[in-house]
């Protein structure tokens, strides 16, 4: 018997025991390493903040069970083959898998991890895929000035990819001050709201938060877009399309991971462009916290309560 990691009910978790079957042809038993927590998703799943209209939407790959509880969901995972094809036995991979000790899939589900990536890093893959979508989306150009609004994961990420294109302004905005040492970590300007540059051509909003929203809009010179990455769960918020949102001709404009932004990439191709991103030892700054995988239970209320500050939260799993 294996162990997972479930959502009992809204702001409970717990270890299970899980069997595990043998694989199949074209199919790998993955033994995991190391696991990661998408703190802004995973918490709201966690706290049963999915409304019941995008329960469908937002099924993990390997999910089970059914928002909001009891679920067993994640989906960045990093380990071992221990059996399968020849050509994956022994190779580190990722997979969009929750948080389990280990795994069957289908061989086409896992992706190899370079060798130039350390394993512990590789969790970030599904965030920085993320961030890859946005910048996708984003169609930034030479010369841009630009603003990317909340310094979670994704928005760090996010900043990051946009730092390497010639010529632009990129400014990394939080409220906690403290983001500044991660910014710098990243190559990034940093700058609370009060701070921040305007007349941006492009503003990258991934706070998740009404006030932020705003500030993007605030931000903007005429004719500049809002790229809107936050994922509100079940929380209204309130857009101020007044003042002079139509004199200026400002756009917003959403981006989400489950489209390809290109449509002469697919998903394989997005993901491993992300672990091939990955290989920056620079990324190694959104790993902010670790806890042992049986710690989870007591960890993740602390997480979604903000008492813990990890933007990412590496779950490291005993050695078998």
């Amino acid at each position: 018997m294996e162990q997972a990691f479930w959502v009992q009910r809204p702001d409970e978790g717990a270890i299970r025991s899980v069997p595990l079957r043998e694989p199949e042809h074209g199919e790998v038993l993955v033994r995991t390493l190391f696991s990661g927590v998408s703190r802004g998703t995973e918490t709201l799943v966690f706290r049963g903040g999915v409304p019941a209209s995008q329960h469908e939407v937002m099924r993990a790959p390997f999910q089970e069970g059914e928002f909001p509880g009891p679920v067993k969901y994640g989906y960045l995972n990093v380990g071992v083959v221990e059996r399968g094809p020849a050509d994956l036995e022994g190779k580190t991979v990722f997979c969009l898998y929750p948080h389990q000790t280990a795994y069957v899939v289908p061989a086409s589900a896992v992706t190899p991890v370079p060798d130039t990536v350390p394993p512990g890093r590789a969790i970030l893959a599904g965030t920085v895929e993320t961030a890859v979508n946005a910048v996708w989306d984003a169609k930034p150009k030479l010369g841009d000035r630009i603003a990317v609004i909340g310094a979670g994961m994704v928005g760090c990420s996010v900043a990051k990819l946009l730092q390497g294109f010639p010529a632009t302004r990129v400014q990394l905005i939080d409220v906690d001050p403290g983001k500044a040492g991660i910014a710098e970590a990243l190559g990034v300007d940093f700058a609370t709201p009060d701070e921040a540059k305007s007349d941006c051509d492009l503003v990258v909003h991934a706070s998740a938060s009404e006030q932020g929203l705003a500030k993007a809009l605030e931000l903007l010179a005429p004719e500049g877009e809002v790229v809107e990455l936050s994922w509100y769960g079940d929380r209204r918020v309130s857009v101020p399309l007044g003042e002079n949102f139509h004199s200026r001709r400002l756009t917003i404009r959403s981006s989400q991971v489950g489209t390809v932004a290109r449509p002469d990439r697919d998903y394989a191709q997005r993901l491993a462009l992300a672990l091939e991103l990955l290989a920056d030892p620079a990324f190694e700054a959104l790993v902010t916290g670790e806890c042992m995988f049986e710690d989870l239970p007591s960890v993740l209320p602390r997480l979604a309560a903000n008492e813990l500050s990890a933007l990412c939260l590496r779950v490291m799993y005993q050695p078998q």
